[in-house]
């Protein structure tokens, strides 16, 4: 799957941004429509899919083709251009990738094979400083320190840019940015990062220590009051725990701890125990941040990721619980819709474009449990996929889940996310599941190793009162009061993939009763 979409896209489209799959073409910013967020926040006009790519293709231990990548980007990309896009999914999706695979260039281990390219100089990680300096004018003229949504990488921020972001992509720049801090040993990123993080966090309810999903950036008012886990919040909630795997800053576990309480206080519907008890199953809603009072029926197919969160924090009997429900809706459709509301159990919003999220916690639970149900579900994923999306020159959105009509786009998290989760939860023997989890995820699924290097804490010597402040964590205080199993362990950088100790399917066979 990974090949003929890679293959295609290098043959039809490179060097443009996707493809288009259908048309075997390619496509790069809507220029004559700037308003067209929905391409033009993700599209820079720097082959993004390619970019996007690398990691994939060394994981799945194509030296060759991975060398040959590596050599076109350092040849023929440049990020002067006059390219206005998203910056969080430019740093989520381009210099993430450019760091992960410097690192794997870099690694003395080499585990996929010989990765290394002769007479390299470094140069995907002065390209990751290069895109980083150009997204540093987000950060500028705000006054809370939560960035503009977008900048032009040749001009900065836009002559009357929107004042209102996503807490999401104001809050999840952290991982990319300090990784990049550290290897450079050069503050700026990571210490603006940060502090969008800290402006954030600081604007949580005092009721329920929620957060909304859409906030002013020069008043810190709240836009939007919704508070769930999907589109908005999804990957701030997954960053501030996997920043303190990678940085080992007890703050950002504090952080996580405290909203993951909030979460499972305000969140959670259903019984209160995943898998014994009487009631609904576990469900999270989406509340009114400062009442927890339900906004809404649906869910969204974002939120299929936190299944897999919760697997890196040992809460793997309540992961297994709400896995199943999104997976009962993979087999209902063939494909997540973008939207589900689960009072009516019919789809809101009906596009499918080839998302990553149910197949990563599929793999993570299946690392965790080893029990092949997880196979089973990622196989009927695959089939759906090649049945259902497939076209002739890739794989294509599904416009219309229940209708099954197709949309002429594939977006590079395809070949970075779910053909790399996919390969991954099948392939045993890959060495990512031989190095005693030295590997991490970031939200576009690029790996970077678990480095010593990335423990020189940088931006204390900015604010030193900072470090002050930090509380030392207590081995126990990973907890809810509902009482879930496997909550009160604290996470680290030598297990964030925990074993479960006792595996209970009943939820799985209410839920997929047709199994």
């Amino acid at each position: 799957m990974f090949a003929f979409g890679y293959d295609n896209y290098m043959a039809h489209a490179f060097p443009q941004d996707e493809l288009n799959p259908i048309e075997c073409c390619g496509r790069g910013p809507d220029r004559a429509d700037p308003s067209n967020l929905n391409i033009n926040d993700v599209l820079g006009n720097y082959s993004l899919t390619l970019i996007d790519a690398l990691d994939t293709l060394a994981v799945m231990g194509n030296s060759s083709e991975f060398r040959k990548a590596v050599k076109l980007v350092i040849e023929t990309v440049s990020f002067d251009t006059d390219s206005t896009v998203q910056v969080f999914e430019a740093t989520i999706r381009v210099l993430g990738s450019l760091l992960s695979a410097h690192i794997i260039i870099t690694d003395a281990k080499q585990p996929f094979g010989d990765m290394t390219i002769k007479g390299y100089d470094n140069e995907l990680l002065h390209m990751a400083h290069d895109l980083a300096v150009r997204l540093l004018p987000a950060f500028e003229n705000t006054k809370t320190g939560i960035p503009y949504p977008r900048v032009n990488l040749r001009t900065g921020v836009p002559s009357g840019s929107n004042n209102e972001t996503c807490t999401a992509g104001a809050g999840s720049l952290l991982v990319e940015f300090g990784i990049l801090s550290r290897l450079l040993g050069d503050s700026t990123f990571e210490w603006v990062a940060r502090r969008a993080v800290k402006a954030l966090w600081n604007l949580r309810s005092n009721d329920t220590g929620l957060l909304g999903n859409v906030v002013n950036i020069q008043t810190g008012h709240w836009v939007g009051k919704q508070s769930g886990l999907g589109a908005g919040l999804d990957s701030f909630y997954e960053y501030l725990l996997k920043s303190y795997i990678l940085f080992g800053e007890k703050e950002d576990l504090e952080m996580f701890n405290a909203a993951y309480r909030s979460i499972q206080n305000y969140l959670r519907r259903g019984r209160e125990a995943c898998n014994e008890g009487e009631g609904d199953p576990p469900l999270y809603v989406n509340v009114n941040m400062f009442s927890g009072q339900l906004m809404n029926t649906w869910i969204d197919s974002l939120q299929a990721f936190f299944p897999g969160l919760q697997v890196l924090i040992g809460d793997v009997e309540d992961a297994i619980c709400l896995h199943a429900f999104y997976y009962a809706i993979w087999k209902r459709y063939g494909a997540l819709p973008e939207r589900y509301n689960w009072q009516l159990q019919a789809p809101d919003v009906l596009f499918y474009p080839l998302r990553p999220e149910l197949v990563e916690s599929t793999y993570l639970l299946y690392q965790a449990t080893k029990n092949p149900f997880y196979l089973h579900v990622g196989m009927d994923i695959l089939q759906s996929l090649e049945k259902y999306t497939k076209a002739k020159c890739g794989y294509a959105t599904l416009h219309h889940v229940i209708e099954k009509s197709k949309e002429d786009r594939m977006e590079s998290f395809f070949l970075s996310e779910t053909c790399k989760y996919l390969y991954l939860l099948f392939d045993e023997e890959n060495p990512m599941h031989k190095s005693g989890n030295r590997f991490m995820f970031t939200t576009e699924g690029h790996i970077v190793s678990l480095d010593k290097r990335l423990r020189v804490s940088l931006w204390q010597d900015t604010f030193p009162e900072e470090e002050k402040k930090a509380e030392k964590i207590k081995p126990n205080e990973l907890r809810s009061n509902n009482s879930i199993s496997n909550c009160n362990r604290v996470p680290d950088e030598r297990r964030y993939l925990l074993p479960l100790k006792s595996i209970y399917m009943r939820q799985i066979d209410q839920m997929v009763g047709l199994i």
